[in-house]
């Protein structure tokens, strides 16, 4: 079944290549959605299999974790170079910030064979890669708002700072100081109370690039959440003095009291305000 807006002739004449590369950025069809979707999966696994690793566990599950991660790492490298294969400018999408978190992720996979620390380190960058869904608003289903989009992405950024700057920090503390920073979420306790400039001073780094990276986590704080937290409190704003307007194209019922256009389709508002106005008066 070809996809919604493509004729069957014009997808029957795809090649293999351009077909793949439709599948690996839509979200409005099946298959689209179950490729995509997929991928977020994996990513969260992934992520999820970091966090499992930081607390104790038997070696059993250790080497099936590991082979878990091999196998996700593997698929995402496979990922990449059939990203890189249907890109129509391949320097321009290298280049990209998408290509650059992707190479990010399978990195491990492509220097496991070295002993570097770095490698370690880069995993927990991994998670930049669920930013492409974040952009996205036919992966939310047909009822996201501009609004909602935004507020999916200011949670996502707190969520990604938080995580990635705990998995720096478990990564570089806990071989140096694993009375302070056991598991991970003794990492995103630190990270919380560092970055939102609280500073109870109960677990502190001791190794200099420990203390490097607080630095860095308090400028972030600093300089990222106070401008993140007021956007969200806008959006909520936003969607608070929102009228209840139903549009009669696309069924969003919540606009700007100013808002003359649907926001999504376009349908003039005024007309179906007056509407429901004699409506009501009528009743």
């Amino acid at each position: 079944m070809p996809p919604v807006g493509i004729l069957p002739v014009e997808f029957e004449a795809m090649s293999l290549r351009q077909q793949i590369a439709f599948y690996l950025e839509d979200t409005t069809t099946v298959v689209g959605k179950v490729v995509n979707f997929a991928i977020a999966a994996l990513i969260l696994l992934s992520a999820a299999i970091f966090i499992v690793e930081t607390y104790p566990i038997s070696i059993a599950t250790q080497n099936l974790l590991k082979i878990v991660d091999f196998t996700i790492l593997g698929l995402f490298t496979v990922e990449y170079l059939l990203r890189l294969w249907v890109a129509t400018n391949r320097l321009q999408y290298v280049l990209s910030f998408y290509a650059i978190a992707d190479l990010i992720a399978i990195l491990p996979f492509l220097l496991g064979f070295f002993d570097l620390r770095f490698v370690r380190l880069v995993r927990w960058l991994r998670i930049l890669r669920l930013v492409r869904f974040v952009e996205d608003r036919a992966l939310f289903g047909r009822l996201t708002t501009s609004d909602s989009l935004a507020v999916a992405r200011i949670f996502f950024t707190l969520f990604a700072i938080i995580f990635i700057y705990a998995g720096l920090m478990f990564q570089i503390e806990h071989p140096q100081n694993p009375g302070n920073f056991r598991t991970f979420l003794d990492a995103v306790y630190f990270a919380i109370v560092t970055m939102t400039t609280v500073g109870f001073g109960d677990l502190t780094p001791i190794s200099e690039a420990g203390r490097w990276l607080t630095v860095v986590m308090i400028l972030t704080g600093i300089a990222l959440i106070p401008t993140q937290i007021g956007n969200l409190i806008r959006q909520f704003s936003k969607v608070t003095n929102a009228i209840e307007i139903t549009c009669t194209g696309c069924g969003l019922s919540l606009h700007e009291p100013d808002a003359q256009y649907c926001r999504r389709c376009g349908t003039i508002l005024s007309e179906i305000s007056s509407t429901e106005d004699s409506k009501a008066i009528s009743a």
